[in-house]
């Protein structure tokens, strides 16, 4: 499992592509040796960044080798459908149905992001909604444009798009930060989650991120049953 957690831990975004007008930072904090999160930073060249989170359904090792499966995916997908996420999409699609055991599924958001317009397309696979704090403090839900990954074989989706402005910050998280419970049986929620982004709005996003992991853990003091992942981007300038 050391070994395992080790691999696993080497799949996760190493660095990140340079860019002008967005601050991006990522975490995944495992419940276990090994789990079904997955985040990544892509390097889509023209100066756009893919920013992907996903999970796996399932837990343990299982769910881990399906996760590095996906991100084989995804990676391998970008340079077939650069600049095309409908297209990119519905190739992993294929990929994981074809490739993973019936009932198999991961919900997952993708974005790309171009550093010279400022424009965010994104498609949301059942995955829960990235929530784009603006300057003026309201938020913009990132809701859902497609179903999950690898469950149908015939799968479609529509693609969103955002503009970011300066002062703007991107959260992609995973249900491990919304679905902490407190010992009252409180559920950590999105409104917890919004509140703290708006708290720590003027941080770094490095420094956002673990002020957002710092507030949930004490939050929630229970032992971690599922893997809490966060990418947070704030828009610099235009």
């Amino acid at each position: 499992l050391e070994i395992a957690k080790q691999v696993q831990a080497k799949l996760f975004p190493q660095a990140l592509p340079p860019l002008a007008t967005l601050d991006c930072a990522g975490i995944c904090i495992q419940a276990r040796k090994v789990g079904g999160d997955y985040y990544d930073f892509l390097n889509l060249g023209r100066n756009r960044l893919g920013l992907v989170i996903g999970d796996i359904a399932g837990k343990g090792i299982a769910a881990a080798l399906l996760m590095a499966n996906l991100q084989a995916n995804l990676r391998g997908q970008c340079a077939i459908a650069l600049g095309d996420p409908q297209r990119l999409l519905g190739l992993v699609n294929e990929l994981f149905y074809e490739n993973t055991t019936e009932g198999t599924y991961a919900t997952l958001f993708f974005a790309e992001y171009d550093d010279e317009t400022g424009c965010l397309r994104y498609v949301n696979c059942g995955h829960l909604p990235a929530l784009l704090l603006r300057s003026d403090n309201s938020v913009e839900r990132l809701d859902s444009t497609a179903t999950v990954l690898g469950l149908f074989k015939e799968w479609d989706c529509s693609v969103g798009e955002r503009r970011l402005f300066a002062g703007d910050i991107l959260a992609l998280y995973s249900d491990g930060i919304t679905e902490s419970f407190n010992d009252a049986e409180e559920e950590y929620g999105e409104s917890r989650l919004i509140d703290a982004l708006r708290r720590h709005r003027e941080l770094s996003s490095q420094a956002l991120l673990g002020s957002i992991v710092d507030d949930v853990r004490r939050f929630s003091r229970r032992e971690q049953h599922d893997d809490i992942t966060l990418i947070v981007g704030r828009c610099r300038v235009n």
